[in-house]
């Protein structure tokens, strides 16, 4: 419980806003504290962020996540602990609030709520964490200027709901800003308005509402814009475009379509521009190409990285590769991401998957191996666990090996619990290492392997490595 001298400031700060003078700002503090009620407010603006994909979403699910948990933490733990009477109704009669509530003054639930919602948001987008924060605060201090609480009570509450939003790092770790290190590169020439490039389009990738070929149209109206169709691949589209001296190809899609236009770029030795237009765009958002005016810069600028490319049985991929499970959890999750958020899709993923499928029987470089998911990264991937996320760098030429083991009892379900917990990290459920060149061989019959959102042939051996050669793309290169 508060100190008598804290409590004594408390007292004399709360009697201090009640001496102030009537204003218009009182009726609106009213409205504002009641719009705050049982988290309405934030509510409401978190199902608008909600509505846009990207960092706003992200921001949303965290928030409310956060806020829901504050709720909990404040009004069923703290309040117990901490029984402070409310403050005596000496403020001005039309400021105060019809009913007054009756539990723990100590601390504020709607200043907790608040600064679990802003901060959560301001987590993953900074700019609309600091436009809500005033908002916050208004939040705040209208429960002190309403007379039904102590600012002590508010300043605690503003503690609890920000840790708690701060604490969600543990089980959803924010992506980092900055992009992955790569290489420099002087090998892509500078294309005015996009002429010598040719750049494929698939039209199905990305929200219904968003035309890549128009935006590219309009970035580089001298680019060859080649649009995929059902009966036609990135393969068909580019090679021709290649043999006929294009300077530079381009991919607009997913991060299987990048994979396969890398792919003619890798074979005819020509710099590839990535323009984020799908859903995820892992490849982009590493390399640091968050919009597709960051590629058209970079292909104005003639400006360009190289990245590290690996390989499995002779095809390229440039995020990750896997065998068995993964990929149908990577699925599952995607789909229930919006509904659930990322952390808890993934977890209940896992759970389906990871209940009705089997176990394989590998040899990974000799050794014997026992694993429901085996994963494979082209650089190596953080946080561990189910579902890698980003790449701190796309030059260190190592492959990122990690399998969920199934020589454990209750594997499985020590698994799930470790994602639902965020202890992936320090679960033994997981096994890890990293290596320049792997040999896995299936001992439970032929596999297809997974890369980048593709499925590869049925096979027993998988050779996997990295290339010679990288990869150049357009961007451009943090100093």
């Amino acid at each position: 419980m508060p100190g008598p001298a804290r409590r004594n400031l408390d007292v004399r700060l709360h009697a201090l806003v009640g001496g102030l003078p009537s204003s218009p700002a009182d009726r609106w503090l009213r409205r504002l504290t009641r719009s705050a009620n049982h988290g309405r407010l934030w509510l409401v603006i978190g199902a608008l962020l909600a509505t846009r994909r990207g960092a706003l979403r992200r921001g949303a699910v965290r928030g409310l996540g956060a806020m829901a948990v504050t709720s909990a933490v404040v009004n069923v733990v703290l309040k117990s602990l901490f029984r402070r009477g409310r403050p005596e109704h000496s403020g001005r009669p039309e400021r105060l609030l019809r009913r007054s509530p009756t539990t723990s003054s100590f601390p504020s639930g709607h200043s907790a709520s608040a600064a679990a919602f802003v901060t959560g948001v301001a987590m993953e987008s900074l700019p609309v964490g600091a436009a809500l924060a005033p908002v916050g605060l208004a939040v705040g201090y209208s429960r002190v200027h309403v007379g039904v609480h102590f600012p002590g009570d508010v300043v605690a509450g503003f503690a609890v709901g920000a840790g708690v939003a701060a604490a969600s790092q543990h089980w959803w770790p924010v992506r980092p800003t900055q992009p992955a290190r790569v290489r420099p590169s002087s090998q892509a020439p500078a294309l005015p308005d996009g002429e010598g490039l040719a750049v494929v389009v698939n039209p199905l990738s990305g929200p219904d509402t968003y035309d890549p070929a128009a935006e590219i149209c309009r970035l580089l109206p001298r680019a060859q814009v080649l649009e995929l169709t059902p009966d036609t691949c990135v393969e068909d589209l580019l090679e021709p475009a290649a043999r006929d001296g294009a300077r530079a190809l381009g991919v607009a899609g997913g991060d299987g379509s990048v994979a396969a236009a890398a792919a003619v770029a890798l074979e005819h030795g020509l710099p590839l521009a990535v323009i984020p237009a799908g859903t995820l765009n892992h490849f982009a958002r590493d390399v640091g190409l968050l919009t597709p005016q960051d590629a058209v810069d970079a292909v104005l600028a003639g400006e360009a990285v190289t990245v590290d490319v690996a390989e499995v049985n002779g095809t390229p991929f440039l995020n990750t590769s896997s065998l068995g499970a993964y990929p149908e959890m990577v699925r599952r999750r995607d789909r229930l991401s919006p509904r659930l958020g990322k952390w808890l899709a993934l977890t209940v993923a896992a759970a389906q998957v990871l209940r009705s499928g089997s176990p394989l029987e590998l040899t990974v470089d000799g050794r014997p191996l026992r694993a429901w998911i085996l994963f494979v990264g082209n650089g190596v991937y953080t946080p561990r666990g189910l579902a890698p996320a980003w790449r701190p760098r796309l030059e260190d030429g190592l492959l990122d090996v990690q399998w969920l083991r199934a020589d454990l009892r209750f594997g499985r379900t020590r698994a799930v619990l470790a994602t639902l917990l965020g202890v992936s990290e320090h679960s033994r459920s997981y096994g890890k290492f990293q290596a320049r060149e792997l040999t896995v061989r299936s001992l439970s019959g032929p596999q297809r392997v997974a890369y980048d959102g593709e499925m590869g042939e049925p096979a027993t051996e998988f050779r996997f490595g990295q290339r010679s050669t990288p990869l150049t793309v357009y961007c451009r290169h943090p100093q």
